[in-house]
């Protein structure tokens, strides 16, 4: 790979790399900072100037491309561009930080410290967990450290092909894990869509080829109809002295990728291939703020086309955790489709593209706190198992705002529960959840949180993280909190101490009584069970005091008849109360219909006997139903 090139056609490379990247710096930098720069630049060159990157050109191209990056697409200044320059010097040379501190200053030692990798071999959980750890504890919020990274893992996403396949798949697996949340969670739209493109196309190249091609003929079947709702928007907002940029944009490979990946949907499924963006000129004169001119705008567009009920999303009252501003509707467009249209301002689009890196980071600041108790929790642990799939669920997914009873908000991962919520609050909510009311409405801890949902939780002393929790939970303090209380436990469900009598059916929180066996084992009863009366009678000897536990992971078998006016969906009204509602498992159904009158037998499982009273009660509530009881 290193002879593909010859001596003179990689100067000709670095020259031509190095003049483009220096002709910017003359055009983005204060003149007096620039010899900085070009001392920066000579010192890493020199470094570097024996090393090949594998596809045959000269290492000094990389630092180049990166501090290019860092300047032109990413808006910084001299010390970190410098940085930049010089990020590889001491982990690959040489050079050590304090050469470079005695040279260029403090500032841009330590930015090259925090983005030099450990290299003593030495490493509590992985190479790449604690070099991650590493770099967050180091930050102390200095977002340019991380942006500077950002650039560095960019430029290394873009000239993958020429690593070998097993090198591929770990950088793009480090780029889904880390560097795609965090290029989310600093509000930079287009950095974090290519490196998830990136990462897709180098993953399964194949897959993203056909996604890519079905993309760009669905753009060209559809460009009539598109320009066609188009130009009325166009033409309402001149008419109106509104100034605005309006066009169509196809969503990213990846996105649409990860939208069929999670519903199971088909590309000619899906029903937003595209996106509308009207893009606002700012009317300073108009005495309007930002949000009225959007307001503004959509009420002019929802007089052009029907929106659709409740798909309204107000993103500049609350904004994204990154910062993100918009207004997000769906209207019907002139073909019977629904169509998607965001709402913003060129100042909002902006800081979606940079702004809000310099202007906001308190978001980014609570980001990397989050970020760094995981790390920290994992390298307390020493245990990994787990945790990729935890920290791209808490990190990755899209933030939705869910608000407490007193209106207090709390910031959740898309796709949380009740119990992700309740554990956010605090463990003990999450250890002790029982119910919920989300919007007033009575629900199971298992339901799945909205944005603008309003959540109250309701505990019991006695109820205790069960194994199943786990299955119902997408944020990584919840999962960790429940493991924690799981293992303290220290119950072994597989060695249940316990034969249950058949016939009654007994759980946890019934009213029960115990017969001990010879061999130990204890015949468990309710106590108004006839063959527990029976052996009352004839064994009272053997009669023992006894408490099901509610096990984590333990369900038991029981049975309820419900009687009630046969009517049309009475069957799948029960079937929804019990499996999607209150999410336990149906091992039966047998009904019977007699003159109207139908009498519906349903065996299930349930982890003990405040749930069964819960489905009764629910069914009892069910149009029809007369009466509801257990067998």
């Amino acid at each position: 790979m290193e002879n593909k090139y010859t001596e003179e056609e990689r100067k000709q490379i670095v020259e031509e790399q190095s003049k483009e990247f220096f002709e910017r710096v003359h055009e983005l930098l204060p003149a007096n900072e620039i010899p900085r720069v070009k001392a920066a630049y000579d010192l890493a060159a020199e470094a570097h100037s024996k090393q090949i990157r594998k596809s045959g050109i000269p290492y000094i191209t990389h630092p180049i491309a990166v501090a290019r990056i860092a300047l032109v697409e990413l808006g910084l200044k001299t010390n970190p561009v410098m940085a930049a320059l010089l990020h590889d010097v001491v982990e690959d040379t040489d050079y050590t930080v304090e050469d470079l501190r005695e040279r260029f200053g403090e500032d841009v030692a330590y930015l090259v410290g925090v983005l030099t990798k450990n290299s003593d071999g030495n490493y509590k959980v992985s190479k790449q967990i604690d070099n991650f750890k590493h770099m967050l504890d180091s930050i102390n919020y200095d977002i340019r450290a991380l942006l500077i990274k950002l650039a560095d893992r960019m430029h290394n996403m873009r000239t993958l092909g020429s690593m070998r396949t097993d090198k591929q798949m770990k950088i793009t697996s480090e780029t889904d894990y880390f560097y795609a949340p965090l290029a989310n969670r600093l509000g930079l739209y287009e950095i974090k869509s290519e490196l998830e493109n990136l990462s897709l196309r180098w993953r399964s190249p194949q897959e993203y080829d056909r996604i890519e091609k079905k993309i760009d003929r669905y753009m060209s079947m559809h460009r009539e109809d598109i320009e066609a709702f188009l130009e009325p928007i166009r033409e309402t907002l001149t008419e109106h002295g509104i100034e605005a940029h309006v066009y169509a944009r196809p969503r990213s490979v990846y996105a649409l990728w990860r939208k069929m990946k999670n519903t199971g949907q088909t590309f000619k499924e899906l029903e937003h291939v595209h996106q509308i963006n009207i893009i606002i000129k700012f009317d300073e004169e108009s005495g309007m703020t930002e949000k009225n001119q959007c307001l503004r705008v959509y009420s002019l567009l929802t007089d052009l086309y029907n929106e659709r009920p409740y798909s309204l999303i107000n993103y500049i009252d609350q904004p994204k955790e990154n910062g993100y501003q918009s207004i997000h509707v769906q209207v019907m467009s002139q073909v019977g489709q629904w169509t998607e249209v965001h709402i913003c301002t060129e100042t909002m689009q902006r800081n979606s593209q940079l702004g809000c890196v310099i202007d906001r980071t308190e978001g980014v600041e609570n980001w990397i706190r989050k970020f760094r108790g995981v790390l920290r929790d994992v390298a307390q642990s020493g245990v990994e198992g787990g945790f990729m799939e935890s920290v791209v669920s808490s990190f990755y997914n899209d933030d939705m705002i869910i608000f407490t009873p007193k209106g207090h908000s709390i910031v959740l991962p898309k796709g949380s529960t009740v119990l992700d919520f309740a554990y956010e609050i605090h463990t003990n909510v999450g250890n002790h959840a029982k119910f919920a009311r989300v919007n007033g409405r009575l629900c199971s801890i298992f339901t799945q949180l909205k944005r603008g949902d309003r959540v109250e939780v309701g505990t019991e002393e006695n109820q205790l993280p069960e194994y199943r929790w786990l299955g119902h939970v997408n944020t990584y303090k919840a999962r960790r909190a429940i493991n924690v209380a799981l293992n303290k436990s220290g119950i072994n469900i597989d060695e249940f101490p316990y034969d249950l009598c058949t016939e009654c059916n007994p759980l946890p929180g019934d009213e029960i009584m115990g017969f001990k066996h010879k061999d130990g084992k204890i015949l468990v009863h309710k106590r108004n069970c006839p063959d527990a009366i029976a052996l009352s009678a004839a064994d009272g000897d053997s009669i023992v005091d006894v408490q099901l536990p509610i096990l984590p992971g333990r369900t038991y078998s029981t049975r309820i008849e419900v009687n009630a006016v046969d009517r049309s969906g009475i069957m799948m009204d029960l079937i929804d109360i019990i499996y999607n509602q209150m999410h336990l498992s149906i091992d039966s159904i047998h009904a019977v219909t007699e003159d109207y009158i139908g009498i519906i037998q349903i065996k299930m499982r349930v982890p003990s006997a405040f749930e069964l009273s819960e489905v009764i009660r629910i069914i009892e509530n069910v149009k029809g139903v007369e009466e509801v009881r257990t067998l």
